[in-house]
């Protein structure tokens, strides 16, 4: 007996989904020692690569940071070491959402390692410094912004500090919003779904999510965060692409009865006569579950 046999006639609720997106932003003209110095000389105009016109930017930044934060009454949060980032800005997400716009709900501030520039002196024949360039990792300040978007529901944008300035960005629930924009009824399970009254309709959502709908969300926050890079810059070509870091994907089921759920679990463990590999598979029993026509 297959799986597909086991789940015939069974199952409630199938739905397939990106379950989490985790990006980079990555200047990809600012990777190595020999960018920097283009960057600092031939960019901005500077005679000498100095780590001094790395402060410079990064001092400048942080400033912007606190003055967004004063104009647009933005609480700014410093992360205690071994806080889970989430639970102590949940609040504050949920604060924007009722107010139904999209916006920052509160700035995060934490002490960090990451992959950045480091500076080396060096003298030039007649004694004039000279700095190369090479990345190390190094604590640095990081500012978490916490949004809430109309479109991608709660996210956040990660913003370090420190030359080359990587980005993180982290958002989950797209499929919710636009279900619940599209008039479909919906009871969440974690990042998922538990029930639905359109399967059909939230897979559709589902597979409507791509680079360009991310790509659009990202570009509108740019538009809107602090950001220690300009418009100068992006000009010249010096601003964030994204790649992946971590994409997470799920197939939901939802059985009309539990022991078809057991059934389904035993024949999918790996070297089950069924031969199905499962990265990581969940198991919910006991909740609420409304019939599904």
């Amino acid at each position: 007996m297959t799986v597909n046999d086991l789940l015939d006639g069974h199952v409630a609720l199938d739905i397939e989904c990106l379950d989490r997106v985790y990006l980079n932003g990555y200047v990809p003209n600012l990777q190595v020692g020999g960018q920097v110095v283009s960057f600092m000389t031939g960019h901005l105009g500077y005679p000498i690569p100095s780590p001094a016109i790395m402060e410079k930017i990064g001092t400048a930044f942080r400033r912007s940071v606190r003055s967004f934060a004063e104009a647009n009454h933005i609480p700014v949060v410093r992360f205690a070491k071994g806080e889970r980032k989430g639970d102590v800005m949940a609040r504050y997400v949920a604060a924007q959402a009722a107010t139904g716009r999209s916006g920052v709900a509160a700035i995060g501030v934490a002490q960090e390692y990451q992959n950045v520039f480091a500076a080396t002196q060096r003298q030039r024949s007649g004694g004039a410094p000279w700095f190369s360039f090479t990345k190390a990792d190094r604590r640095v300040t990081c500012f978490y912004f916490y949004l809430w978007d109309v479109d991608f529901g709660p996210a956040f944008i990660k913003v370090c500090a420190y030359f080359p300035y990587p980005i993180k960005v982290n958002g989950h629930e797209w499929a919710k919003r636009q279900a619940t924009a599209a008039g479909i009824e919906w009871t969440a399970l974690s990042n998922g779904f538990a029930t639905c009254d359109d399967p059909a309709g939230l897979q559709a959502i589902c597979d409507r999510l791509g680079p360009k709908t991310i790509e659009a969300f990202f570009e509108r926050w740019m538009a809107v965060l602090p950001l220690p890079l300009t418009e100068h810059d992006r000009v010249d070509g010096y601003w964030w692409e994204l790649s992946m870091r971590q994409i997470e994907v799920s197939r939901t089921l939802v059985f009309n009865a539990p022991r078809r759920a057991r059934a389904s679990v035993l024949a999918s463990e790996p070297g089950s006569a069924c031969g199905t590999r499962v990265g990581s598979l969940w198991l919910v029993a006991g909740r609420p579950r409304r019939t599904v026509s």
